[in-house]
């Protein structure tokens, strides 16, 4: 599904990083009055990816000589927190269909600008090497089945990734790996995609299962992660896609505090009658929260200005600085969902009821997003391994 670009509120061009928080920040309120009807209908209304495409958040990473904003990963990082205080499934999209800009500077620049004619195009698919891709004259014929397809009902263009087979034979990689890991790209309309999509939380992301049988990609709409063809900061390192992640749990868990700290400020104690206010129970959760939500998101912050340090001063990140924004990503999925666990608690009854409270919703979406492969507790045993000496993979999405 493609919105007409004049559906935009505002235009997007020439904006700078202030210019598109500035406007995230203004979306966020919009979008917390719309999110029973972005969850009720498992996917982001029309009116609501514009509004989106507005604020300039399809084209953060875009390049700066294409006329793109290109915004650090810090930068970008912000944007995704302040949309995630009004919808966490808003904000995910979000996160996910600003990965274009990354995604152009894998290719050949004719090629990119072809694809992404405008920057406010939105990307959506899953990387992961699941599908089969057959080399054929001039490219390759794929095949496969895709989940998790995050913006797949309003995505300009699908990713796919795959595996390379030459005559029936897994390709060899140029770097002498055995497999040889491609990502794909084409249009929505190429792929059969299946109304999967009914969980428990973040059920606005619309995020669909999709196939194809014995689709022809160009070899140029392909690019391999280990190979970069523009220059630049974002894509320095492999894991330039993940980057603004924990922006997503940053915000969903800035809104529940926010919400209950407001709510504490005219409620008492049914039993003894005693503002919530001067209950220690309630002050004492309060602080926790604020101060547990406030280390997480300093280590993500903290972690994505030193990777950028080193890669603005033309080095590539240190085992231990990629190990870092790692385990900050987990983090920040992790201390966010205790943050709302504990909120929804003490909340009590009244959160339970999804027309009267947004708690209900929060801990759906906290909790589904915690299953994101990212906050898995592998993360911890392979950055464990690798802070004892072990070696980074080379082609991984984790790292």
């Amino acid at each position: 599904m493609k919105l007409p670009r004049g559906s935009a509120v505002h235009d997007t061009a020439g904006i700078d990083a202030a210019e598109i928080l500035s406007r995230a920040r203004a979306a966020a309120g919009i979008l917390r009055g719309r999110s029973e009807d972005i969850d009720r209908k498992r996917q982001l209304p029309d009116d609501v990816v514009a509004l989106l495409r507005s604020t300039g958040v399809f084209r953060m990473a875009m390049p700066a000589a294409w006329g793109g904003p290109e915004l650090t990963s810090a930068q970008q990082t912000e944007v995704i927190e302040a949309i995630a205080t009004g919808d966490a499934s808003a904000a995910w999209c979000a996160m996910i269909g600003a990965d274009s800009g990354i995604f152009s500077g894998y290719l050949e620049d004719s090629v990119a600008r072809e694809l992404f004619p405008d920057l406010d195009t939105a990307t959506a698919g899953f990387l992961n090497p699941v599908g089969r891709a057959e080399r054929v004259p001039g490219g390759y014929r794929i095949s496969g089945d895709w989940v998790f397809g995050s913006g797949i009902t309003h995505c300009d263009l699908l990713t796919a990734g795959c595996r390379v087979y030459r005559d029936g034979e897994p390709e060899p990689d140029a770097d002498g790996d055995p497999v040889q890991w491609r990502v794909m790209i084409a249009r929505p309309e190429d792929f059969e995609i299946h109304d999967s999509w009914y969980t428990t939380g973040l059920a606005g992301s619309g995020s669909r299962d999709y196939s194809t049988s014995d689709l022809f990609v160009p070899e140029e709409h392909s690019f391999s992660f280990s190979a970069p063809r523009r220059e630049g900061l974002l894509h320095a390192a492999p894991d330039a896609i993940l980057r603004t992640m924990p922006g997503v749990p940053l915000g969903l868990a800035r809104a529940a505090l926010d919400h209950v700290r407001e709510l504490a400020e005219s409620r008492t104690d049914r039993t003894s009658g005693t503002p919530w206010a001067r209950l220690e129970r309630v002050t004492r959760t309060i602080a926790e929260c604020e101060m547990d939500l406030s280390a997480a998101r300093s280590y993500v912050f903290a972690s994505l200005d030193e990777q950028w340090k080193r890669l603005a001063a033309g080095q590539r990140p240190t085992a231990d600085e990629r190990i870092a924004t790692a385990l900050a990503r987990y983090k920040a999925f992790h201390s966010s969902h205790a943050i709302v666990s504990r909120l929804f608690a003490l909340v009590g009854g009244a959160a339970i009821y999804s027309k009267r409270s947004p708690m209900d919703r929060w801990l759906r979406d906290v909790t589904t997003m915690c299953r994101h492969v990212d906050a898995g507790d592998q993360n911890l045993t392979s950055a464990g391994e690798l802070l004892l000496g072990g070696s980074i993979p080379q082609k991984t999405l984790l790292w």
